[in-house]
């Protein structure tokens, strides 16, 4: 080798030719001691908002209905009156307060309601974004940057956090907006100490299910564990309100203390004190947990000895319905227990209701020769057919979730095609939409004959899939948005939703125009069983359904998969 050639080779790099290093580099996607929390507020935060909607789209919905159907005070007293002596209605509803006003029929009706709604939601959402995203792997590469699994414990529960910030300011917004028309008069402190109310049970339960994540094994363990707790605390709840003697209970279940808060009637600020402050105390104990496992154990010892499950490994539909199972059976269950609400309680309803002159105008009219109590049920199948369209457009962000994570990308490298996977993934959807109108007829049979109630079962089976159509119509609509723009698949998905039971609840209020009416979904369907479902109108509406699915899926194979 030359002396030239050596030196060369010795020779230093120029300045110009150096790339430095930084020594704590950060990441396009923001500070690596914040990515957790980024990420879990980005997939909650959307979910808030959707629930924030549907709790401010429900509170008004009672308080207008009242307003324009009870005008008189004589009315309302006699409501009052029914209501507040029926003791098997209150032990499910919770205890009536003033029903002779605005604000304590709309407390009555939302407080019970969406307290336990929104634990459901809050704890599934929970277990999902800690332990489900932990099990599925994702956390092991956000703990591989600069922060420790206690401080990715924090930051995930922040970013929970701002779901449940959504869910109460858009519940108080709409609270404080309908609040301030003439007929329904409340203050803004009121609405916003009644948002409050109706999401704290969201709070608490959050905070359960956040603690189970770090007990559990799994994500489906947790799930239970915090649905467990649920129903415990809800069926004391129902024995504190069977009798007086019994009122003690209240004190020891969550769902008793969010009870007593007792908003618009007789405010009791001072329990939110407990509510929060168990809450926290919970998330302190999951943050502690968090950082005295292993990344994939639990605290509690997993002592499942059980083979493993393969029977639904054999394909893509029973790798969807495997994913899926968790949440979907969790949904179900609140659709039966609603529909036994919703026929346990219809005797009696429909009886107090007809004190009403002008509702008991509106049950004759929608009388189809079954009585009050049919008619009220044709009025109450309404939120079940909520249920069941959630349902289905909760399957469409599923889906687009499991293609923007890449999920999807491990299938179709295998000879999956994706016109197969998609319409496989929205058969699924479709069968579960179909068995959730099912159980919530079957179920509302099983409550009404309880009463002594005689309703075939045939015609309450035939309302429960009166509401299937609506809901088949949405998932084909939503996966043709998802098949040709996959980025605004959400958005479209439970805008349909909104402004379809926006255009339901004002149509039931004011005279609006056939066209107007016709754009909703939920406006097509008969209010069975008060009257014989329309089922040529829901042969059109599952065609439609169908026919947008096939495009959706042409559309889907034609185009790159899309992450966020």
């Amino acid at each position: 080798m030359s002396i030239d050639s050596a030196a060369g080779l010795l020779a230093l790099p120029t300045p110009s030719s150096v790339t430095l290093v930084p020594s704590n580099p950060v990441p396009a996607g923001g500070n690596p001691s914040r990515i957790v929390r980024r990420i879990t507020a980005r997939k909650a935060l959307r979910s808030g908002a959707l629930w924030g909607v549907v709790f401010g789209i429900y509170v008004a919905s009672q308080a207008l209905a009242y307003a324009s159907t009870y005008r008189t005070q004589a009315e309302r007293d006699a409501l009052s009156k029914s209501f507040t002596s029926s003791g098997g209605l209150n032990a499910l509803v919770g205890p009536a307060h003033q029903l002779n006003t605005v604000a304590g029929y709309t407390a009555w009706k939302s407080v019970g309601i969406l307290s336990v709604l929104g634990a459901v939601w809050a704890l599934l959402l929970a277990t999902n974004l800690m332990r489900g995203e932990e099990d599925a792997g994702r956390w092991e590469l956000l703990l591989a940057g600069q922060t420790t699994r206690r401080g990715a414990a924090v930051q995930a529960m922040s970013g929970l956090g701002a779901s449940l910030l959504a869910l109460l300011s858009i519940t108080a917004v709409a609270t404080v907006l309908i609040g301030h028309t003439s007929s329904i008069n409340f203050s803004t402190s009121s609405a916003v100490f009644f948002a409050l109310t109706v999401t704290s049970g969201a709070f608490m339960f959050m905070a359960i299910g956040a603690l189970a994540s770090q007990l559990a094994a799994s994500r489906r363990q947790a799930a239970a564990y915090a649905g467990g707790a649920l129903g415990v605390f809800f069926a004391l709840r129902m024995v504190a309100d069977s009798s007086p003697g019994l009122s003690w209970l209240h004190w020891v279940t969550p769902l008793g203390w969010i009870e007593q808060l007792q908003p618009f009637t007789n405010p009791q600020p001072v329990m939110l004190a407990l509510i929060f402050g168990s809450a926290g105390a919970m998330v302190a104990l999951a943050v502690f947990l968090a950082g005295a496992r292993d990344l994939g154990e639990s605290t509690l010892p997993d002592r499942s000895r059980t083979a493993a499950h393969t029977a639904l490994l054999f394909g893509n539909v029973g790798l969807t319905i495997r994913l899926i199972r968790p949440t979907i059976l969790g949904w179900l269950a609140g659709i039966c227990a609603f529909g036994l609400l919703l026929g346990g309680s219809a005797k009696e309803a429909a009886q107090s209701l007809e004190a009403s002159p002008s509702i008991e105008a509106t049950l004759k009219r929608l009388d189809g020769g079954g009585g009050a109590i049919k008619a009220y049920l044709g009025l109450s199948f309404l939120i079940i057919t909520l249920l069941v369209v959630l349902i289905a457009a909760g399957q469409i962000t599923a889906a687009r979730r499991e293609e923007s994570s890449g999920r999807v990308e491990q299938l179709l490298v295998r000879p999956v095609s994706r016109a197969r996977w998609m319409l496989g993934r929205l058969g699924v959807a479709a069968t579960v939409v179909v068995i959730a109108g099912a159980l919530g007829g079957i179920f509302a049979w099983l409550g009404v004959a309880s009463q002594g109630v005689t309703i075939s079962f045939s015609d309450l089976l035939g309302a429960g899939l009166n509401t299937v159509p609506a809901g088949l119509c949405l998932l084909g609509l939503g996966a043709l948005v998802w098949g040709v723009a996959p980025r605004a698949a959400s958005i479209a998905v439970y805008g349909i939703l909104a402004w379809s039971f926006l255009v339901e609840l004002l149509g039931g209020i004011v005279n609006s125009s056939h066209w107007l009416l016709d754009t909703s979904i939920l406006h097509q369907l008969a209010p069975s069983p008060a009257i014989a479902p329309n089922w040529t109108s829901g042969a059109v509406m599952i065609g439609i359904g169908a026919i947008t699915a096939a495009l959706a899926a042409v559309a889907f194979a034609r185009r790159d998969l899309a992450g966020e």
